[in-house]
């Protein structure tokens, strides 16, 4: 059983080393803009993000063994699903967002941002879709978990390593009554909606009776803020527990 826990952690060690070498290369030329700089290190995150996905089905597999050598211990399939460690399927609901087809024709009042998907209305859904009861959901078919991380530059989505252009689409299982009702509720999406009126943003949903989900991507590990030279930053550590 020993063996078995060094295994892992060798492996848990390659993980972190593998991610932290996205950013230990300093050579070379590094484009000015922002978005060049996206699409230049697109092809090395796919790579690099490829070799961390074998890495980690070796991990779980080890953490797999362990987690029958002792049952006491293992994680609960609640918490395997709430975690996004485990598949999902069900009914549920599929909302797409795409850029307005007159950015290149902007209607007199309104300015070229009006007419993009901004990061803020990909999480105006997803909110929404959580308020919901959203079981799981998932952006580009890819689960959100606890650390997914998901950011916009420009009309570009940066998604876990990961680069995107829209269609935007979003997927949620859940209750679809209750999933819609959240949307149409939340005044966020309906100020997107507005938009889609006014400018012809992209938004469409549709109900699904069979979604599938895979299991969420890459490691759940942390890492933690800290002053060089000092141990990581943690609650227990702030001043009155803040």
């Amino acid at each position: 059983m020993s063996l078995g826990v060094a295994v892992v952690g060798v492996l848990a060690g390659l993980l972190f080393a593998t991610n932290a070498s996205l950013f230990a290369d300093g050579d070379g030329r590094q484009p000015m803009n922002l978005q060049d700089l996206v699409r230049a290190e697109s092809e090395r995150l796919e790579e690099t993000n490829s070799d961390v996905r074998a890495l980690q089905e070796q991990v779980d597999g080890l953490v797999a063994e362990q987690s029958r050598a002792n049952p006491d211990v293992a994680a609960g399939p609640e918490l395997s699903f709430a975690s996004g460690r485990t598949g999902a399927e069900g009914e549920g609901i599929v909302v797409s967002l795409w850029d307005s087809p007159l950015i290149h024709d902007i209607p007199e009042g309104f300015h070229a941002d009006d007419l993009l998907v901004h990061e803020q209305d990909l999480w105006a859904v997803l909110n929404a879709l959580w308020t919901g009861g959203a079981e799981a959901v998932s952006v580009q078919g890819h689960r959100v978990g606890p650390l997914t991380d998901i950011r916009c530059v420009g009309n570009v989505l940066l998604l876990d390593g990961y680069t995107y252009s829209p269609p935007y689409v979003l997927a949620a299982i859940g209750d679809q009554d209750e999933l819609e009702a959240a949307l149409d509720a939340s005044p966020a999406v309906q100020a997107y909606r507005t938009y889609v009126g006014a400018v012809s943003l992209g938004w469409s949903l549709e109900e699904r009776e069979m979604i599938t989900m895979p299991a969420v991507e890459g490691g759940l590990s942390m890492q933690y803020a800290r002053v060089p030279g000092d141990e990581p930053i943690t609650l227990d550590s702030l001043p009155d527990g803040r």
